[in-house]
């Protein structure tokens, strides 16, 4: 086990992992789970004999490596191959769970490689299989971490159904690419609208007060998006659309265009996966995005 930090990440987390598997544990000195899971992870690693390496991550002393990571909670483990994030898993889980866990990834590599590339997107069950879904999403996304497509679903799917952790866990090896990737600052707006709930859960009347504030103001912009945060965490997407565009028919460019930002997350969020048309055939449109794709229009160009 080693303590890493900014300075030797590179040397002993991205360069070790191309070579061995290695478990990155972050965690803090006042976290009771962390003091739980860290000796089982310690044993683990020398029960594997250098089937993984282990290293630890203090959370609080490496911010940086904290945010990069997208760490929101601990202890966290991030998996890295090749490089690259390729699973992880938060909260002290228990010792089989654990094994369970490496061992979808560390045996020997013609046994990995032979289990991960069994399932092919294009093999993935249908959507009235919402389990054999999940997992044919995230073997695509082991398969191929690259796959900006698999992942985004995958994600995508965490979050409609309420697996927040998971999502995040899923979403940290992106997130540094939601300056160039909408669809990824898409789901960090989702993800960051869930948070804002979340930090507002005990809070008596924080959500009811929107309402109130909006019918004193209807200028009240703050009001407003915190409204469709609260809407957009609950996944009504309409909703949402629509108390943002009531901020964009009075003030377009409020908060360097947060309503507009917003909006077009939205859209890409609801947007159904493309479907293959015959050459010369136009592909469906989904009605609800043609129709607030159309007001978005509307109001942005008026």
């Amino acid at each position: 086990m080693m303590n890493v930090t900014v300075e030797n990440f590179d040397a002993e987390v991205v360069a070790a992992s191309m070579q061995t598997p290695v478990l990155v544990d972050f965690w803090a000195p006042w976290c009771g789970p962390c003091k739980v899971i860290g000796p089982l992870l310690e044993k683990l690693e020398t029960d594997y004999a250098g089937r993984f390496k282990l290293v630890k991550i203090d959370s609080d002393q490496e911010q940086e490596l904290s945010q990069a990571f997208g760490i929101r909670s601990i202890p966290t483990c991030v998996l890295m191959i090749d490089g690259k994030p390729v699973d992880g898993f938060m909260g002290a889980l228990p010792e089989g769970q654990i094994k369970a866990f490496l061992d979808k990834h560390v045996p020997a590599g013609e046994v990995l490689e032979a289990e991960v590339t069994s399932t092919e997107v294009s093999d993935a069950p249908a959507d009235n299989d919402p389990v054999a879904l999940r997992e044919a999403l995230h073997q695509a996304v082991l398969k191929n971490p690259d796959d900006e497509n698999a992942r985004f679903d995958y994600i995508k799917l965490l979050l409609q159904a309420g697996d927040i952790d998971d999502a995040k866990v899923a979403f940290a090896p992106v997130i540094a690419k939601t300056a160039q990737v909408r669809r990824f600052d898409s789901l960090q707006r989702w993800m960051n609208a869930i948070d804002f709930v979340a930090d507002r859960a005990d809070l008596t009347g924080v959500n009811a007060g929107f309402d109130e504030k909006i019918a004193a103001n209807k200028r009240d912009f703050d009001a407003r998006f915190g409204k469709a945060q609260t809407l957009m965490a609950a996944q009504d997407w309409t909703g949402a659309m629509d108390e943002l565009l009531e901020i964009l028919m009075r003030d377009k460019a409020w908060a360097d265009e947060l309503a507009r930002k917003t909006f077009i997350a939205i859209l890409e969020i609801i947007e159904p996966p493309q479907v293959k048309v015959a050459d010369g055939q136009i592909p469906p449109v989904d009605p609800t995005v043609a129709t607030y794709r159309r007001r978005l229009s509307s109001v942005v160009l008026s």
